[in-house]
């Protein structure tokens, strides 16, 4: 193999890379068109700079593109594979990169911007499925926020190239910052090809040899340690199990559920899904992640230059805040992150109402109108801190985890569809609204985020510190709609009752021989001190857990 050089940790980095990149180049995409629909050389050429409709059906047609193109990996995802998957998805992205570039009209850009958007579509749907099955699961949640700060760092990008670019006079200014995002199509197209599948893919596509080689490698170890045995063999349960069960899509829409289905199971995976990425826009990010110069400018009443400007240090901000959620994704959990973040969320956007509100007060003095407008650019900055270290990274990787095997590359693309054809909605609207509605535009966004805390609280199991086929096993035998009475539904750490079940069955694996059980929880030199009663607390389980090792095999 290709990557035999690099196992371990190496490997997962370099896996990271590519997913990051394509996660980069998502950023990049989503803010560059901000800086760009405020240039005048843009608005001029185009014909479009009285036009707020058309401003907003241009910046927006980008969303439907993605939509199509998520959509897509519903049946091309899981026949391509992964990797391959991806690569589409970037050729795809390079055609349509290059039509937005070289245009001069309206149906020339609106052609490029959905053809890029199809590529994205692809990509955003794919790019965190295969992080999530090639990572350890006490990894899973930290790599995917990583690969949306990543986001945010090509979000951030995008805003000061426009910001710079804003000095330089003609096409340029505009042109140069769309075809920046070539860079980081060439670093896909150089990563992704030699490094490893997705070992769960390939068991499902029954190639288990090269599957339990990609495990080991994964993990640093040999293809019969222990281990790697009861990975491989849980995961074959999995597949089993789904090819047994499978719901047909026309069952699933419908709510259909049933013994011979486990249909209750897979209707819940399906309603989390799409609940997950739904939630995630309804939040008001993108009236500030494609417009925040234009909402600047319109609703704040600032010149275009500082509200470029701000548009820029307000990025800046929103990538430092979310690297509070690397280490706490896994810590907080997925459940407590979201509410605590949605619960500032709301409190910025009342405010963002109530200072907007003022500022548009004719029966206010005209100075104490631009005290409230000031004002609410701090909320500004400050909902981009909450939504940068909670909703942000966790609505892209709770799909990824929630989905059974067999539904999780269509499941994935059908929650990012839905991620982007919402996502549509409110780019398209967002001009019309300011300019119709004023400050009453920002109450639907205050309500929302209000009612995610409950929403979240009632409804989302924790997926925190659990593997992929944990929570396989969690949906198969609870089929309640409520979770938050079920404390293994919402305890960030991973239920007793499935570490006991993982040691039982490596156990089985390793012969119940005491150097196997030491070499299962070989750890980091800084670790080896809790090996020998990590060993001793397997070998006491006894016959107890024999058995149950028996009823998972």
């Amino acid at each position: 193999m290709t990557y035999s050089s690099k196992n371990g940790g190496w490997l997962t980095l370099w896996v990271t890379v590519a997913c990051a990149t394509d996660m980069t180049l998502f950023g990049y995409d989503q803010g560059v068109f901000g800086g760009v629909i405020v240039t005048d050389d843009f608005l001029d050429l185009l014909g479009i700079k009285d036009d707020p409709s058309m401003q907003s059906t241009v910046t927006a047609i980008y969303d439907i593109g993605c939509f199509l193109g998520a959509l897509s990996v519903i049946w091309i995802g899981e026949p391509l594979g992964r990797k391959n998957t991806i690569l589409i998805g970037t050729t795809i992205m390079s055609v349509g990169a290059i039509l937005q570039i070289t245009a001069f009209g309206v149906p020339q850009m609106i052609v490029g911007r959905v053809i890029a958007g199809i590529g994205n579509g692809i990509n955003t749907s794919t790019a965190p499925v295969w992080q999530g099955e090639t990572s350890k699961a006490s990894w899973r949640g930290k790599l995917i926020v990583i690969e949306m700060i990543c986001n945010i760092f090509g979000f951030m990008m995008s805003n000061w190239v426009t910001f710079g670019m804003s000095y330089v006079p003609g096409s340029i200014s505009w042109r140069l910052p769309l075809a920046i995002q070539f860079i980081f199509i060439f670093i896909l197209y150089a990563t992704v090809p030699w490094l490893p599948e997705s070992p769960r893919w390939l068991i499902a596509r029954g190639r288990i040899q090269e599957a339990d080689q990609i495990l080991a490698d994964l993990e640093d170890r040999e293809v019969d340690d222990p281990y790697i045995t009861t990975q491989s063999r849980d995961i074959r349960w999995a597949v089993e199990f789904e090819l047994k069960n499978t719901v047909p899509w026309g069952d699933l829409l419908r709510g259909r559920t049933g013994e011979g289905y486990a249909g209750e199971s897979k209707f819940l995976h399906f309603l989390h899904n799409n609940e997950a990425d739904d939630t995630k826009q309804f939040s008001g990010i993108n009236v500030t992640s494609y417009y925040l110069p234009l909402v600047l400018i319109n609703s704040v009443g600032l010149d275009n230059r500082l509200a470029r400007l701000l548009a820029g240090c307000n990025s800046v901000s929103y990538l430092l805040f979310s690297l509070i959620g690397i280490p706490n994704v896994e810590k907080w959990g997925r459940r407590k992150m979201m509410m605590y973040c949605a619960f500032g969320q709301f409190l910025c956007y009342l405010a963002i109402t109530i200072c907007i509100r003022y500022n548009e007060a004719d029966f206010l003095s005209p100075g104490l109108r631009v005290q409230f407008a000031e004002a609410s650019i701090a909320f500004f900055f400050l909902y981009y801190v909450f939504f940068g270290i909670g909703w942000q990274g966790v609505p892209w990787l709770y799909p990824t985890e929630i989905n059974s095997l067999s539904m999780r590359t269509k499941g994935a693309a059908l929650g990012t569809a839905t991620n982007w054809i919402v996502n549509f909605l409110v780019v398209e609207i967002t001009p019309p609204g300011i300019s119709a509605l004023g400050w009453k535009f920002y109450i639907i966004w205050t309500v929302f985020n209000f009612a995610f805390i409950p929403i979240v609280y009632l409804f989302y199991p924790e997926t925190a510190d659990r593997s992929l086929e944990d929570v396989d096993r969690f949906f198969l035998e609870n089929h309640n709609v409520l979770v938050y009475k079920d404390k293994d539904a919402t305890s960030s750490k991973r239920p007793k009752r499935y570490d006991e079940l993982e040691k039982a069955e490596v156990r089985r694996n390793s012969s119940v021989t005491q150097e196997n059980i030491q070499g299962m929880f070989k750890r980091r030199p800084a670790e080896q001190a809790s090996d020998e009663a990590k060993a001793n607390e397997v070998q006491g389980l006894g016959e107890h857990l024999e058995t149950k090792s028996a009823d998972v095999s």
